[in-house]
């Protein structure tokens, strides 16, 4: 009976000791691990194949391979020749069915060169010379060599009298050299004898360079255009992409002199033209102002104008 008062001290006590025993207990953190962003690798790509451009064949001499966007009056414009010639050397049936890549003749063939409308004719081989058969059954009178034994194997009878030794072919004499062609120096000189004038009145507005190719005079429209020298007209339309409506006439072999941007033209293909005679009326064609457009090229390179048009 005397037990229980005890009861609620060993409660007492009970919860105190849980309590003593709950705060010594240490309280473990979960562990921090600080990540640090490792650097991005970037894996080498690899290297793409270095392009390998290969060198410009240069064309042969009066040979032009054809590239985009050629033509084939400006091939021809551009080599000083006429069109028609390059089409009756090529033997091209259309003139406007040139391909990129196609080799085309652009100098008159030289004497006895073929060009290519001319075939080769195959040169028949001779027949070979036939031999005599061989021997291969031994001979039953074999005699000992001696000078009389080998003159009549050869024919040749002893007591005949021997031929006399050839004499050495004498070496050929050495060839001069031929002298150096001066088609060069004719063709200066030929170009020095042309005579030369203005093609049109007007304030010339942009000279010759790389980019123009001539030069540029400005006027007004119908205004006269005239040949700066005596020729032949070798084209007249307006095939050549800005141009416009375009004259070229051919004053030797060696210059041409073109007129381009015309609102009209007066003459035709083949035309001989006199120095001062007009050849079309100034306009805009193909520009953006009425103006002549007008060049003068060398064996098909422009060359400036001022070095042959007299002094203003």
């Amino acid at each position: 009976m005397n037990q229980a008062p005890h009861l609620p001290r060993l409660a007492l006590l009970t919860l105190a000791l849980g309590l003593l025993a709950g705060c010594n207990s240490l309280t473990r953190q979960a562990p921090v691990v600080e990540r640090t962003t490792l650097p991005t690798v970037e894996r080498p790509r690899p290297a793409a194949a270095a392009r390998v451009e290969e060198p410009e064949k240069k064309d042969e001499k009066g040979m032009y391979t054809v590239r985009r966007g050629d033509t084939l009056l400006r091939i021809a414009l551009d080599h000083g020749q006429n069109y028609r010639d390059l089409v009756a050397w090529n033997n091209l049936r259309d003139p406007d069915d040139i391909k990129v890549g196609q080799t085309l003749r652009v100098a008159a063939p030289e004497r006895g060169e073929r060009t290519a409308n001319m075939q080769t004719q195959p040169v028949p081989m001779p027949p070979p010379a036939a031999t005599p058969p061989r021997k291969t059954t031994p001979r039953a009178d074999k005699q000992p060599y001696n000078e009389n034994v080998a003159s009549q194997e050869a024919g040749v009878r002893p007591d005949a009298p021997r031929p006399a030794a050839p004499a050495p072919a004498a070496a050929p004499a050495p060839s001069a050299p031929a002298p150096a062609p001066a088609v060069a120096a004719a063709a200066n000189d030929e170009d020095n004898k042309l005579s030369w004038m203005w093609p049109a009145d007007g304030r010339v507005v942009a000279t010759f360079d790389e980019r123009n190719k001539g030069i540029d005079i400005a006027g007004r429209p119908g205004q006269q255009v005239v040949a700066a020298g005596a020729g032949k007209v070798m084209y007249a339309g307006s095939g050549i992409r800005g141009y416009g409506n375009l004259v070229i006439v051919k004053h030797n072999n060696s210059l041409l002199s073109a007129y381009a941007h015309n609102r009209k033209i007066v003459v035709k293909e083949g035309d001989n033209v006199a120095k001062g005679q007009m050849i079309a009326e100034m306009g805009d064609s193909d520009a953006d102002s009425v103006k002549l457009h007008f060049e003068i090229r060398q064996q098909g390179k422009p060359v400036d104008p001022s070095r042959f048009l007299p002094g203003r």
